[in-house]
């Protein structure tokens, strides 16, 4: 792998984005970084091998650009690259709510950019991260961001149409999860068991549940049906969810989150 790829507002999610990479064969020597403090480039540098720069000379020596700042902070990175990346860069976005049309409009016109919603799970090789492209992204813009981000976990085609809708359901998705362990572990305790013991039988059962999910080919209601037997505690407890509105409340919740990242990308940060 030849091509330079600069990442660009290095924080968790870029540098394990870069510590992903380089597991997966990228050399050190062709990824660069940028970040806001310098003492936090050193660290880069130094635990990694990569090569701290500014952003704009990111801008023009990298191949790949990898914008991973705060949405809020997207316009004012922009104003400064602007001038400095040529019409060849591929741009890949990692900023919740921002269409790729915002990129376009402010970069030069024809600039290649794709737009990708990941998740925290990058952390441990295991994210889900979004591709869409936008208006100058080949196939080729795609394939090579897949082998970017396919380096912590999998990656999914989208149409952009969709972006807030994978954001409500996958960037945001991890949150639910630690809620409901949280909730499980609370009740746990109030069944009397001890913290990390609960802690421990709780998530072993969601790996398993999520291994099941994953490598069973079932779908949730058939997998759920062989835990309820008639009469029994899973069915007791499966009423009980039903009867406080669970279901009603996670498609709720889901739709505040689709609904918040269409009001990011309208330039609505309040």
């Amino acid at each position: 792998m030849t091509q330079k790829v600069a990442v660009l507002g290095t924080g968790k999610i870029g540098e394990a984005l870069l510590s992903g990479m380089i597991r997966a064969g990228w050399a050190p020597a062709d990824l660069l970084v940028t970040a806001r403090r310098p003492e936090r480039a050193e660290e880069l540098r130094a635990r990694y091998g990569v090569t701290p720069v500014t952003n704009p000379e990111a801008a023009k020596i990298a191949d790949t650009l990898i914008l991973t700042v705060k949405p809020q902070d997207m316009g004012t990175l922009l104003d400064e690259l602007a001038p400095h990346v040529p019409v060849d860069r591929l741009v890949i976005s990692g900023a919740a709510g921002i269409p790729t049309s915002f990129f376009e409009e402010r970069l030069a016109t024809g600039t290649p950019v794709v737009r990708v919603m990941t998740n925290t799970p990058a952390l441990v090789d295991e994210a889900m991260s979004v591709i869409s492209a936008g208006t100058h992204a080949t196939a080729d813009h795609l394939t090579h961001t897949e082998e970017i981000f396919g380096a912590v976990g999998k990656t999914l085609r989208v149409p952009e149409s969709q972006q807030d809708a994978c954001t409500a359901l996958s960037g945001s998705g991890p949150a639910y999860f630690f809620y409901l362990v949280e909730a499980m572990t609370d009740a746990g305790i109030l069944l009397g068991l001890p913290r990390d013991k609960a802690h421990d039988l709780i998530v072993q059962s969601a790996i398993g549940a999520a291994t099941m999910l994953r490598d069973s080919g079932e779908h949730p209601v058939k997998l759920r049906e062989n835990v309820t037997s008639p009469a029994g505690t899973t069915i007791n407890a499966i009423r009980e969810l039903e009867n406080h509105g669970v279901r009603a409340a996670l498609i709720a919740a889901l739709e505040a989150a689709r609904d918040r990242s269409r009001a990011l990308a309208s330039g609505n940060n309040s």
